[in-house]
This record gives structure tokens, C-alpha cells and sequence, in this order.
């Protein structure tokens, strides 16, 4: 995965040059996101990075503000309308920033789940190179090349450590402890304590794989369980409700005689609010997904 900071169009050093003017409105006292840069294996710590937020947020509110007075005048034909432009403006700058601000904390989310994802294929790879006779060096190396996404991309960082003069077990280990998935770590830890004790690592692997499906097991049930909530409010929310609202709204119409365009704009406020149900439930269940799925 690349760290990219949503709508930027630089990259992060060029970006961390021209916010260095808003590094004096950051908070020097240090934050949960001075972690997430770390695990995001960034070289850029949190006051430059807000810098950078502060600066595109200072810049969209100019940009946007323009864009919406220019709209709403060539719609309305009326510079009065234009006190609508700083509301649009920072409404969306803010969210935009938010975005921004939040993006390393989304980014190591998201990269612990494609760790997770594909970490038990990865060990039964390494299982069968094992039994074959393969060292545990070419093994690794072997799985940096393969399909495995994050998987892949961790241990082409420790290979490429081991080769640049580490020892094995060290390496390893320094990666096991920066690791942002705690499955990975444990796999790490285990890998790197039975090859200090001399123990057979294809043993290691099973229990690892054995411990991994286990989870994989409770992670399924659990999230069967929280489906079953999810699905009977969905039904309720976004297909009953509507249908009946709807229904419930021909009826009153036809006896009220309520103007053809109120019924439309109810229409219309209907489908929006239903799509938007739809698509939070969609966010909903794949963020609820197990990490080992």
C-alpha cells in the first residue's frame, strides 16, 4: 500500500517544504498520530504533517469559497446569495481535512487488515516450502516475491535486512516489534524464539496456522452474531419504513390534494435518505468483516 494523503498532488516532502509556514499553529505535545505515521512507516512526524493539513485546509476554504460564489451567482443571478459560500466552503474544507488528519489512522487500519487477510496462506506457503527442504531464508524470500500483498511487502523488508548484514533472528524480531498486526507479531516472535532455541520451525509454523484458524473460527461466529442485529434494522430502516412511509404518503395525498411538487421533492428526499442508508450499511458490514477473512 502507498501512503498518499487524500487530495494532495505533491509528494510528502515537497508538501512538508511549502506547509513549513503553518508548523507554528501544531501542538508540539505528542499524539496517537505520531503512531500511526511510525506504523505507517513514514518519514514525517506529526507537527509537519498537520502543517500539511492546515496549509490545504487554509487553501480549500479559498478555493471553494470562490468556486461556490461563482455558482451561486451565475444560478441566482443575485450577489446576495453568496453568504450561502462560506457555510459550503468550510463545510467541505472541514471534511476534507478531517479526512486528511484521520488518514494515517485509516491507513495502518487498512494495512493490518491486508496483513491479517492473507497471513494464513502465507504460513501454510511457508509450511510446504519447509517439508520440501527449502531454508528458512530462501522461504521468506520466496514469499516476498509471491502474491501476498502486506504479507509479502513485510518480509521483503526483513530479507532485504537480513542482506544487508542482520542476523536472521534479529531482524526478525525488530520487525515483529514494529509490526502493526498483532497476529504478524505473534508469528514473528514465535518464528524468532524457535530458532534461538533451535526448535523445529515447521512445528512453530502448524501451531502458528492451528492457533491463526482458531481465531479465524471465533472471528466468524462473532461477526455471524453482530450480522443478525445489523440485517433485522436494515430491513427495518431501509425496506420497511420507505414502503410504508411511501404507501402511507399516496394515501394522505390523494385526500389532502397536496401540490404535485411537494410529493416530488418527498420522493425525492425519500430515495436520497434511503441510498444513503444503503450505502452506510454497506461501510457497516465491511468494516464489522473479520481481519482474518
Amino acid at each position: 500500500m502507498k501512503f498518499k494523503i487524500p487530495l494532495t498532488f505533491s509528494s510528502i516532502e515537497i508538501l512538508k517544504r511549502k506547509s513549513a509556514p503553518f508548523i507554528k499553529l501544531t501542538n508540539p505535545k505528542e499524539s496517537k498520530l505520531d503512531y500511526y505515521l511510525e506504523a505507517a512507516g513514514q518519514d514525517i512526524d506529526r507537527r509537519h504533517y498537520l502543517s500539511i493539513c492546515y496549509r490545504n485546509l487554509s487553501l480549500n476554504l479559498l478555493l471553494f469559497f470562490i468556486l461556490t460564489s461563482v455558482i451561486l451567482i451565475i444560478l441566482r443571478r443575485d450577489p446576495s446569495f453568496t453568504y450561502l459560500a462560506p457555510i459550503v466552503s468550510i463545510l467541505i474544507s472541514g471534511f476534507v481535512f478531517l479526512q486528511q488528519v484521520n488518514y494515517p489512522k485509516s491507513f495502518v487500519t487498512e494495512k493490518t487488515r491486508a496483513i491479517e487477510k492473507n497471513l494464513i496462506s502465507a504460513l501454510q506457503d511457508m509450511v510446504v516450502q519447509l517439508n520440501s527442504g527449502v531454508s528458512i531464508f530462501e522461504i521468506m524470500v520466496n514469499v516476498s516475491n509471491s502474491d501476498y500483498d502486506e504479507v509479502s511487502d513485510e518480509f521483503k523488508k526483513i530479507t532485504k535486512e537480513i542482506n544487508s548484514g542482520t542476523p536472521q533472528v534479529d531482524a526478525i524480531e525488530k520487525y515483529g516489534k514494529i509490526n502493526t498486526s498483532e497476529y504478524f507479531k505473534r508469528v514473528l516472535w514465535q518464528i524468532s524464539n524457535g530458532m534461538r532455541a533451535g526448535s523445529d520451525i515447521g512445528i512453530v509454523l502448524k501451531e502458528g496456522i492451528k492457533n491463526l484458524s482458531a481465531e479465524q473460527s471465533i472471528q466468524i461466529q462473532s461477526y455471524g452474531n453482530k450480522l443478525n442485529p445489523i440485517i433485522m434494522f436494515y430491513m427495518l430502516i431501509a425496506v420497511i419504513v420507505p414502503s410504508l412511509g411511501i404507501t402511507f404518503l399516496i394515501i394522505i395525498s390523494s385526500i389532502l390534494a397536496i401540490p404535485e411538487r411537494i410529493i416530488t421533492l418527498i420522493f425525492l428526499l425519500i430515495f436520497i435518505l434511503v441510498t444513503f442508508i444503503q450505502i452506510m450499511f454497506i461501510g457497516l458490514i465491511k468494516s464489522r468483516r473479520p481481519s482474518l477473512l
